[in-house]
Order: structure tokens, then sequence, then C-alpha cells
């Protein structure tokens, strides 16, 4: 195992003084590092799909008279702690995976794998406990929703080589990422419909956008070991890219909404994630990496502002 006094016990490209490193002992921190809980924008990018969709379908079942406000509390809960587990389940499988890539990547370098701070073989133990949590999660659902977890399991297992085929790594993220858009409404009312159909494209072209900003990050490290990226095949016209993307993403939740019978405050909570979105698409710099992280990580405004007007939207249409 190598020595990893060079890396503090620490990875480059999260925080030093996370919680994970004030609460948790340190023999743990290696595991929580291939979790990534010390760095929770991936588990919240995964969550507002899922929450978006619970939301819009809880608003279409008051039309339908089968609205339950603590079933929907509930549903909120499992996924947000669903969203943890498989992500964290996720991110340990892709680092199994891409083990040889992260030696070659300057920022992927230190974590705990290629650092050897953790075997192989450990880390498929956890990729297992991190599972039954969410096959937990998933059991309290209704059976299709059940039926529609299991399926995700094949798109989130072809993410990791997705970047050795393809340029568009990303779409396949979106897949995987975006797949809570179906579950949410599953969940809720036991069918997906058009609507929830619309709301999961709008996630995939939302993921695209987000991960090709920071995909921009690892660019010349990629391009150095063959990594594939929408980084590398958008290059100089990622802002045009975005303005498409993101645009597809305010249709497609526009059409989506309209069709649940969501009101006029989940619109205007639209209007407030296009504002973010053209605040992203200008400052934009590809070759500024810090600017890149921090403008990938503001899209959890951007999942907040819109289950925030979903959310409100249901409260005032409750009878």
């Amino acid at each position: 195992m190598q020595d990893t006094g060079d890396f503090n016990d620490r990875v480059s490209d999260a925080p030093s003084d996370n919680w994970v490193y004030r609460i948790l002992p340190p023999w743990l921190w290696p595991y929580a590092q291939l979790a990534r809980w010390d760095r929770p924008i991936g588990w919240q990018l995964l969550m507002w799909p899922c929450f978006w969709s619970a939301t819009l379908a809880a608003n279409a079942a008051i039309g339908e008279g089968l609205y339950s406000g603590s079933l929907l509390v509930s549903h909120l809960f499992l996924y947000f702690v669903g969203a943890v587990a498989m992500r964290g389940a996720g991110c340990t499988y892709n680092d199994l995976v891409d083990h040889e890539i992260d030696m070659e990547v300057a920022r992927t370098r230190s974590r705990p794998l290629p650092s050897g701070r953790v075997t192989r073989a450990r880390a498929k133990i956890f990729i297992g406990l991190q599972a039954l949590v969410g096959l937990f999660v998933l059991l309290q659902f209704n059976w299709f929703t059940v039926f529609l977890g299991v399926l995700s399991l094949g798109i989130v297992a072809l993410y990791p080589y997705a970047k050795r085929f393809t340029d568009w790594p990303q779409f396949y993220l979106g897949l995987a990422f975006s797949w809570g858009a179906l579950m949410g409404w599953a969940g809720i009312l036991g069918e997906i419909s058009l609507a929830s159909i619309l709301l999961y494209a709008a996630s995939v072209a939302w993921t695209i956008g987000y991960d090709t900003i920071y995909a921009h990050q690892d660019k010349e490290d990629d391009e150095l070991i063959g990594v594939r990226s929408t980084a590398r095949l958008f290059g100089d016209r990622t802002r045009q890219w975005l303005i498409g993307l993101y645009g597809l993403t305010l249709v497609l939740m526009f059409m989506a909404f309209a069709l649940a019978g969501a009101n006029l405050i989940a619109f205007l909570a639209l209007l407030g994630a296009a504002g973010m979105f053209a605040w992203q698409i200008v400052r934009l710099d590809i070759d500024d990496a810090a600017q890149c992280l921090a403008l990938f990580k503001s899209n959890n405004r951007v999942g907040l502002i819109i289950f925030f007007g979903l959310f409100v939207s249901l409260l005032f249409a409750i009878p």
C-alpha cells in the first residue's frame, strides 16, 4: 500500500474543513471520500429530479382527488436517504472502474483507491453496504416504482465506461442522474405519464449542461490520457451549447408543469431558474477550473428554486 503522507488523508478537490473530518473517526475518512460525503453536491443533484417529480405528481394528484400530504413528505425523506446512499454506491463503483485513470489525473490522484488508502476488496464491500440501504429505501415504494428502480441499474453500470467509447458521457450521466424524475411520479401515482417523461428529458438536458461545466476542470488531463467528454467536444463553443441545453431544459419543464396542472408560482420559479442559467452562461470561463467548479455547484440552487416553486404551488392548490 502506498504512503499516504503526501495526501494528508484528504482529497484535493474537496474542502478540508468538511464535517466528515470533524465528526467521523479517521479510519472512516477514506470511505466517506469514496461515497463523496465530503462533497454533497452530487447527492443534491441526484435528489432534485426526485423531489421535482414527486411534488409535480402531488400537484397532479390534487386534480384526481388522490393527494396525500403525509405520503409526499415520507417520499421526500426516502428520496433524500436514497440519493445519499446510491450516489455513494455509484461513486465507489465509478472509482473502481476508473482506478487507473484516476491515478493519471491531478485532481483525482489523491482519492482513496489511487492513493492506496482503501483496497479494491474493501471498496466492493462498501458498495454492497450502500446498495443495501438503497434497496431498503426502494422497497418502501409501490411495485411499479421498485421495477423502475431496478431498471436504472443498467444505466448506472454503463456510465463509468461511457467516457471510453463516446464523446457524450454526460448524456449517459444524465440518463442515470435524472431517473428520479420518473421515480417520483411513479411513487405517488403508480405510473409514468407524458409529464414525467418530459421532466425526465428536461433533467437529462440539465445534467449534460452542468456536467459539461464540471468536465472543463479536467480537459487537459483527459486529452492526454484519451478520456472523452462534452467539454472536449464542445470546446470554445461550450457557451452556445449551454444556451441550447439550458433552453431545452426550461421548455421541457414548462410543458411538464402545464400538463400536470401546476399553477403560476411553479412557472415563476422557472423564471428564477432561467436567471440562474443565464448567470452561469455569462460568467463561464472554461479555462478557470475554480470558477467551473463554483458554477457547477450553483446548480444546487437551481434545483432548490424549482422545487420551492412546485412545493409552494402545491400548497396553494390544496383545497
